[in-house]
């Protein structure tokens, strides 16, 4: 298919998204057009739940599999609308609508790739295109739900606003429940154990601790406490002091083994919320990112999470838009960064799977 053909379909396909509203664990509609467009240009799709995926035509079970990955979730519109989040309206070239910039964009530009390659014979790669759920929310029916249905992956891209540049490393989450215990009793004795006294050496050690190693995109561990709860009355020394600590991590090291330094060294009762959103990263020996580089394009590291944090394999995080346009309002995303959007990633994908 010609390029400029795969442009007007891609931009036709994310006026449609825009207009039909996706919240997170709401995207039946956006997943119906997504299944129907694809059906419309001869690929067999698959779904489940809200998630729709294809594979290229010429699938071969003894070639390595690249996914191209991308969410049709949006968040809810904020109250600084000044434009119908859901028209989809196109003016001074840019297209506007909630969705539009994250990930609408990276979307369509990804899909009008993989259309460009799916009737293609002797690639060295295969190529399977998913449209996922539940990124905004980090839900467990997106892009991890249907991964056991994907096959073997050996790389990711991951499309997310990033100018078209390459993000080879992200920043995971690690969000912990920690509870300092004391012991109750009367605040006008000298009695009793104060839970938020033994909790200060903790949250002082929180501040002051600095891991070792620092990622070379990503810099050091990052971790900050945010939440603080205690005491009942003004008279009784509290007997446990609750506190949440943020933990961004980095490649440096594995979740694992920031949760076993922690609690090392802090008294608290420290319990993660979740240890699914792990930092990612990929090889700068890598064939795709080798191939981006040849292009002129930028590496870094990225501190926003996507559905990298939920792929178990290397992957890129690339796409048209600008990350500091996700969930503003009047959210838009410019017509030439799709079209660059496309060429970029064929041209990317040429230099590594023909």
């Amino acid at each position: 298919m010609e390029q400029q053909y795969l442009y007007q379909q891609a931009v036709k396909l994310l006026q449609q998204l825009i207009q039909t509203p996706s919240l997170s664990r709401e995207e039946d509609k956006t997943a119906a057009i997504l299944a129907d467009f694809l059906k419309k240009h001869g690929i067999e799709v698959h779904q489940q739940l809200n998630n729709v995926w294809a594979f290229n035509k010429h699938y071969n079970q003894q070639l390595p599999t690249i996914l191209l990955n991308s969410h049709h979730d949006t968040v809810k519109p904020n109250s600084g609308y000044t434009r119908n989040p859901f028209e989809a309206s196109i003016g001074d070239g840019k297209l506007y609508g909630l969705g539009s910039n994250d990930a609408g964009g990276c979307l369509v530009s990804l899909i009008a790739a993989f259309l460009y390659f799916n009737n293609q014979l002797n690639l060295k790669y295969n190529l399977v295109l998913a449209a996922t759920a539940e990124e905004e929310i980090s839900g467990r029916n997106g892009i991890e739900l249907i991964l056991p249905q994907l096959g073997e992956l050996e790389a990711a891209i991951v499309g997310e606003p990033t100018e078209m540049h390459l993000a080879v490393a992200e920043k995971g989450l690690l969000v912990l429940d920690c509870v300092a215990k004391g012991k109750a009793g009367h605040a006008a004795r000298e009695e009793g154990i104060n839970a938020i006294y033994e909790a200060l050496e903790d949250i002082n050690w929180f501040q002051k601790y600095k891991f070792e190693k620092e990622s070379e995109h990503l810099g050091p561990v990052k971790m900050s406490v945010t939440v603080i709860n205690a005491g009942t009355q003004h008279n009784v020394v509290p007997d446990n002091c609750q506190f949440t600590v943020d933990v961004r991590l980095t490649d440096a090291y594995t979740m694992e083994e920031v949760l076993e330094t922690i609690q090392q060294h802090v008294k608290a009762e420290v319990k993660p919320r979740s240890t699914r959103l792990k930092p990612s990263s990929i090889s700068m020996e890598h064939a795709l990112v080798q191939a981006g580089l040849q292009m002129g394009r930028n590496t870094y590291g990225s501190p926003t999470t996507s559905d990298q944090a939920l792929l178990p394999i290397p992957s890129l995080k690339m796409g048209p838009g600008f990350s500091g346009r996700s969930h503003m309002a009047d959210e838009y995303i410019y017509l030439h960064e799709i079209e660059e959007g496309i060429n970029l990633y064929i041209d990317l994908l040429e230099r590594v799977i023909k």
